[in-house]
């Protein structure tokens, strides 16, 4: 199987898993690579610091939609099991064996999802005795399990490891400036070197919530990855799907023509370009949601009135507050094309309200004009024009 390449991913800045010792890691290599064809893969989701919101969004996805991946309805992709804590069907110690049996590699192949910010637990002194951020299960001792330690020990023999939300990729809310727990990002806390089986980083489909249709095509593009039936998804130096965040959100924004004629809205309910007024960062987020829209076709933050606060980037929230404020840049960029819009404006009405009438009406009202004229001799040129067909038109044959 093919492997990522390391282009855009120096490990600048962040502390790489193997050099916090993790113990599973050496797991992946004996493990081998994933086996070409696989009848079903299981799917462990860990929840950081979230709202669920996440959750909430997969669960909308229409294309395909959740349930036909779960079921294997979809074409080439397999059967998929998902151990996730609101919609497994197992529950309690039962629910953690799961978890419990992927550390032993008796799950394989599995992939893993983050849902929520991963907390540094390093915060908190005594390895987990003196309290922990967040946890799920216990074990021989009764300690609980926390959310890194299922990190640490899962990331490792994944064929994927996918980050679901801006909490998960970038931090998030819960990472905002100010907060306690002193929360990251996943790829944050394993590491830009990190590698699963497949040789793919940490995958990361921002939002907040995310676009539950660029979660679910990721998955089953990375499956068909896995199974040798689609190429090497092509990410982003941060891990995104280029294809999904490669555009700004301004460059599909239907609101964006109102822009290059520098024409913007004053107030809230306006149709025209939001730029100026409540502050719109489209022009510098990298985001599909204006032609995709937010479930199954239907809404969108601009499509509806809202403008784009950037929560799709890595410097969210702190780098886009006040939200209610015109972004940097805004007023520079506005003053031009107010200027280009004086003047595109007026030309394009002109255009349209001579394209808005039938060219019999022009003869009725106007008569011969020097547009006719300059029409009729531009089109004489050619061979096969009848100057007589417009002659008996006008009433002028012998």
């Amino acid at each position: 199987m093919a492997t990522s390449s390391d282009e855009g991913f120096d490990g600048s800045g962040f502390e790489p898993a193997a050099e916090r010792g993790d113990a599973a890691r050496p797991a992946a290599a004996e493990r081998g690579d994933v086996e070409p064809e696989f009848d079903e893969l299981h799917v462990f989701w860990i929840t950081g610091e979230s709202c669920d919101g996440c959750t909430i969004a997969a669960a909308g996805a229409t294309d395909p939609g959740l349930e036909d991946v779960l079921t294997g309805a979809v074409p080439q992709l397999p059967k998929i099991n998902l151990h996730h804590p609101v919609l497994a069907t197992e529950w309690g110690e039962n629910y953690v064996d799961e978890f419990r049996a992927a550390m032993r590699g008796e799950r394989d192949p599995y992939a893993i999802v983050v849902e929520g910010s991963v907390p540094n637990e390093k915060l908190i002194s005594g390895d987990g005795e003196d309290g922990y951020w967040i946890a799920m299960g216990e074990d021989e001792n009764g300690d609980p399990i926390r959310c890194v330690d299922w990190l640490d020990r899962l990331a490792p023999g994944a064929a994927a490891t996918i980050a679901i939300g801006t909490c998960a990729t970038w931090g998030g809310i819960p990472a905002a400036e100010g907060n306690p727990t002193d929360a990251m990002g996943t790829m944050d806390y394993l590491g830009r070197d990190y590698r699963s089986v497949l040789g793919l980083p940490v995958i990361n489909v921002p939002g907040c919530s995310p676009v539950g249709d660029n979660f679910v095509e990721t998955v089953a593009h990375v499956l068909l990855y896995a199974q040798d039936l689609a190429p090497l998804p092509e990410l982003d130096e941060l891990g995104r799907p280029k294809w999904l965040f490669g555009e700004t959100v301004h460059r599909n924004c239907n609101r964006g023509s109102y822009y290059e004629e520098g024409d913007f809205a004053e107030e809230y309910g306006s149709e025209k370009c939001l730029v100026k007024e409540p502050g719109c960062w489209g022009p510098v987020v990298k985001c599909n949601m204006p032609s995709r829209r937010a479930v199954d076709g239907v809404g969108g933050c601009m499509n509806v009135g809202g403008k784009c606060i950037g929560c799709t980037m890595p410097g969210f929230p702190d780098k886009f507050t006040p939200y209610f404020k015109e972004p940097p840049g805004s007023t520079i960029s506005s003053a031009g094309t107010k200027i280009l819009g004086a003047l595109m404006r007026p030309l394009r009405r002109k255009s349209m309200s001579n394209l808005d009438r039938e060219t019999r009406w022009d003869e009725e009202s106007s008569g011969i004009g020097i547009e006719e004229r300059l029409y009729e001799w531009y089109h004489r040129r050619g061979a096969n024009y009848d100057t007589g067909r417009q002659d008996f038109q006008r009433g002028e044959a012998d």
